[in-house]
């Protein structure tokens, strides 16, 4: 019987990381940066906390998508035999490439931050009248994108659940009976 553990490792090990990462760094990072003594080092935490982040965060998103592919090549007969499946993954497919988007868009901002140093903010995300324009821009940005990407990664976790009951015996049995419209 073939398997496909490591593919299905790298893609639910991978989604956990860049979910739970980006949802602590919204939760807590941002927050927390602004709980230091100036608004000088509130930037300079900011930035240092995100700019440590970003290659775990590339790691994690890497691993999933790996993972994702090897799912999209072991289950190939089911996509194409299983009422429903292919659906799923088409909507699987579209979110993850709205997340990615996201991620990317989000570090892009994030560097754009990052290149002006260690400027003064109100938190992470919330300028304050020292911010300089293009950085308050970014964080007005980043603020919104902060809970995209947790709330995109997370509708994945939930359709990755939905897909694992659909390889249940009893799914894959019904899935491929409606799907040549056998009736029982």
């Amino acid at each position: 019987m073939k398997t496909n553990v490591v593919s299905r490792s790298l893609h639910d090990v991978g989604l956990a990381a860049w979910f739970g990462g980006t949802l602590a760094n919204a939760v807590a990072l941002n927050k927390a940066a602004g709980a230091t003594s100036d608004s000088q080092s509130a930037g300079a935490v900011t930035n240092a906390g995100w700019d440590a982040w970003t290659p775990v965060n590339a790691a994690a998103v890497g691993a999933h998508l790996v993972g994702s592919v090897g799912q999209l090549s072991g289950n190939k007969s089911r996509i194409f035999s299983q009422k429903g499946v292919g659906a799923m993954s088409v909507v699987k497919t579209i979110v993850t490439a709205a997340a990615v988007g996201a991620s990317v868009y989000s570090r892009v901002l994030g560097q754009k931050i990052s290149k002006h140093g260690d400027v003064p903010v109100e938190s992470g995300t919330t300028p304050n009248a020292a911010t300089p324009p293009e950085v308050a821009k970014a964080q007005a940005q980043l603020k919104q994108l902060q809970w995209a990407i947790p709330a995109l990664t997370g509708v994945l976790l939930v359709i990755s659940s939905f897909a694992g009951e659909q390889q249940r015996t009893t799914s894959v049995l019904s899935g491929v009976t409606d799907k040549l419209g056998i009736t029982s």
